[in-house]
């Protein structure tokens, strides 16, 4: 059915619509026409302020957890949120049972492409089985669709991160690392500081990030290829990356929409929906990491989308599981965390031209007649995130039955 919005903000430094009012007809996201005073002979039409479309957005990092863990989210839901989310792309974790560690699995989340709206980007296995000790089949996964490598959360050796940073060359392929040293303080539970020390938990030191992070571009240095940073945390991070972006290193890094509205004081009532992975900071690392997206550090933001099931998180907070399922949130609360720092056509760039150009994906001019699939957002109107709109598996998640502004229309 066509649709006909009216008075569209359009948000595409590549349209001749750019930084424009116009009123837009989509069919199935497509555009079919654009321009002002439009009219619609049959259809819906949807007014509503402060209307905003953009290219399809994009999560740089989710876990859906199909094949081996459907019980906590499975292809179809971990769709059905992305797309409530207002997410067209999902970059997907390749931390499943078995792992994505080779071509067949990539050909699986490709072909699966074919049938539904939202698409998944494959990310290949850094290692054989996630288990640290021999490179997977890097070229193989790059030739069937795999935009980048990484080993989730898995603890990566010095040896084997060197050598996949120096094999990905021979493709211009790209390496993903997520910066924790396992080492430091092993079962540390949240952030060390006054917070973890009144609670009496354990606490996880930022050194233990920021090692790592060294570590990596020291590596990065020495290979000169190519890094993406999955997501940081820390005010010394942002730093670490800026010298090595301002040197000229091939780097870029992420953060995630949960280290952006919460922190470690979050954590004070021991509710294991705010325990994740790195864990949240305090709120002089969250303006660190505002201010690392306000001059370019930090270049995308992602959801690290990773449900679990009751199971898995109603335990003590020492033993619940880490992660939070916040897909269909992140736009909400990435809006929340910097419309007063960020113009919206710079929030909307990391769901989409910036992650184009992390992945090496073109993104058509969106012009009347465009295939380019596209989101439109009310930034005036609320989401209420309660059970009957909630779409994933999942309901640990901070915002679950509750109310943010930015409501996702397509």
């Amino acid at each position: 059915m066509k649709t006909l919005y009216k008075s569209v903000l359009v948000l595409d430094p590549s349209s001749s619509h750019h930084g424009k009012k116009r009123d837009v007809i989509l069919d199935d996201s497509k555009i079919m026409d654009i321009g002002p005073s439009l009219q619609l002979s049959r259809g819906k039409v949807v007014e509503a302020k402060q209307l905003v479309m953009s290219h399809g957005w994009m999560d740089t990092y989710a876990h859906f957890r199909d094949p081996g863990e459907e019980a906590f989210e499975d292809l179809s839901s971990g769709r059905s949120a992305a797309q409530a989310g207002g997410f067209k792309y999902v970059a997907l974790a390749p931390s499943t049972q078995p792992p994505v560690d080779h071509k067949s699995s990539v050909e699986r989340l490709v072909n699966s492409n074919r049938t539904s709206l939202v698409q998944c980007i494959p990310l290949g296995a850094l290692s054989a089985g996630l288990k640290g000790e021999q490179l997977a089949e890097h070229f193989d996964m790059h030739a069937s669709g795999a935009k980048a490598f990484s080993d989730d959360k898995c603890n990566v050796s010095a040896g084997l991160m060197l050598r996949a940073l120096e094999y990905v060359k021979g493709f211009d392929g790209l390496i993903m690392s997520f910066p924790h040293d396992p080492s430091i303080a092993p079962g540390g539970q949240i952030h060390e500081g006054v917070t973890s020390v009144h609670m009496g938990v354990k606490g996880l030191p930022e050194v233990a990030e920021e090692l790592r992070l060294i570590r990596d571009i020291e590596l990065l240095r020495y290979s000169q290829s190519r890094l993406h940073i999955t997501m940081i945390s820390t005010a010394r991070s942002v730093d670490l990356v800026r010298k090595a972006k301002k040197e000229g290193l091939r780097i870029t890094c992420g953060v995630s929409a949960h280290h952006l509205m919460f922190s470690d004081q979050d954590c004070a009532d021991f509710d294991s929906v705010y325990k994740v992975m790195p864990p949240l900071r305090t709120k002089t690392h969250q303006k660190a990491l505002i201010q690392g997206i306000k001059d370019g550090t930090i270049d995308v933001v992602c959801s690290d989308h990773r449900p679990w099931d009751r199971e898995h998180k109603t335990l003590e907070f020492e033993y619940a599981s880490e992660g939070m399922a916040g897909i269909q949130t992140t736009f909400q609360m990435v809006y929340a965390s910097l419309q007063d720092h960020l113009t919206i056509a710079e929030i909307i760039a990391l769901f989409t031209t910036k992650p184009a150009q992390l992945f090496g994906m073109a993104l058509p001019p969106l012009e009347a007649g465009s295939p380019a699939p596209v989101t439109v957002v009310s930034l005036s109107e609320d989401s209420d995130f309660e059970a009957g709109q909630w779409a994933s598996k999942s309901i640990f998640h901070p915002m679950y039955n509750q109310r943010l502004k930015g409501k996702i229309y397509a």
